[in-house]
């Protein structure tokens, strides 16, 4: 790609609207030398697949997952670190409780379901429900309805393909799935439990322990944009700081900015990634980031 070698430049931006960046979405958060032309789908991760595939986009958001499986793979994109979301996520995880108690032990040897195997709120959860509860991940079957984001990725043996169309959390409250990896698209049914129990506490108690907030997306930029123009890099992190900081009650609860801030955080994504075989091999948290991204 080839970017201005002064001046303005506009990019082609896949973000969504979320309090941490709408500052940047309404202008409010400007700059003299980057244009974003927010030209990705509503739900940016509706954009993620074509970004990575297609190079579709200069700039936005991605999930730490793919972006993980980008660098891997060797695709043309380097993150700034700049969390753009992120949770606690071990409420993640639904079972209908009219069909029996179910600890995270009793998954082992049935069905659970979840969008895309390689999904970044599947990493957290199942990484939580192995280390924190000691479930056997290999002994489940992760029943799937989308492939991932990168062609070269193929799911572990013990995934099936569900139709298109699937209903995750119709067909756990049915009981033809013994739960369900959902997040926000959790049936909202007084049926529903969390395999966690307590979860939202437990979240909490883990995360002040690890000193990690589990980061889902965060910001990345072309490799070309890096080369070209590291002061519109630079600007770009500024924006994003700053877009922040008028959302500080949000901005409290994701990721904080900065790489030391956020090495606990991304080496955890990375272990978990290589042990869930999301990854083929466990990539450093520095590969994550190039000379200019590093030092912001």
């Amino acid at each position: 790609m080839e970017f201005a070698a002064t001046g303005p430049v506009t990019l082609r931006t896949n973000l969504a609207d979320y309090p941490v960046t709408m500052a940047i979405k309404e202008r409010r958060v400007a700059s003299r030398s980057v244009n974003f032309d927010f030209c990705g789908p509503k739900a940016a991760h509706d954009g993620f697949k074509d970004m990575i595939r297609k190079n579709l986009y200069d700039a936005g958001e991605l999930a730490i997952v793919t972006y993980l499986q980008a660098r891997a793979y060797g695709k043309p994109y380097i993150a700034l670190p700049a969390p753009i979301s992120g949770r606690p996520q071990h409420h993640c995880a639904g079972f209908n409780v009219e069909l029996g108690a179910l600890k995270p032990k009793d998954i082992e040897g049935r069905k659970v379901g979840v969008r895309t195997y390689s999904q970044t709120t599947a990493l957290w959860i199942r990484g939580i429900l192995q280390h924190e509860h000691g479930v056997d991940l290999d002994k489940v079957t992760w029943m799937t309805i989308n492939d991932g984001h990168l062609a070269e990725y193929q799911d572990p043996p013990n995934c099936q393909r569900l139709p298109k169309g699937s209903d995750l959390g119709a067909m756990m409250l049915k009981g033809e799935l013994a739960a369900a990896l959902l997040g926000n698209d959790m049936p909202k049914d007084p049926r529903v439990r969390t395999l966690v129990p307590d979860a939202i506490s437990a979240g909490k108690e883990w995360c002040k322990r690890e000193g990690v907030v589990p980061m889902n997306h965060l910001f990345v930029v072309h490799q070309d944009l890096v080369a070209q123009r590291p002061d519109v890099v630079r600007e770009i992190y500024r924006m994003i700081a700053e877009s922040r900081a008028a959302a500080p009650e949000v901005a409290a609860t994701i990721p904080p900015m900065g790489l030391a801030a956020n090495r606990k955080g991304l080496q955890l994504a990375i272990d978990w990634s290589f042990e869930q075989k999301i990854i083929p091999r466990r990539v450093s948290v520095d590969e994550l980031f190039d000379d200019t991204t590093a030092a912001l």
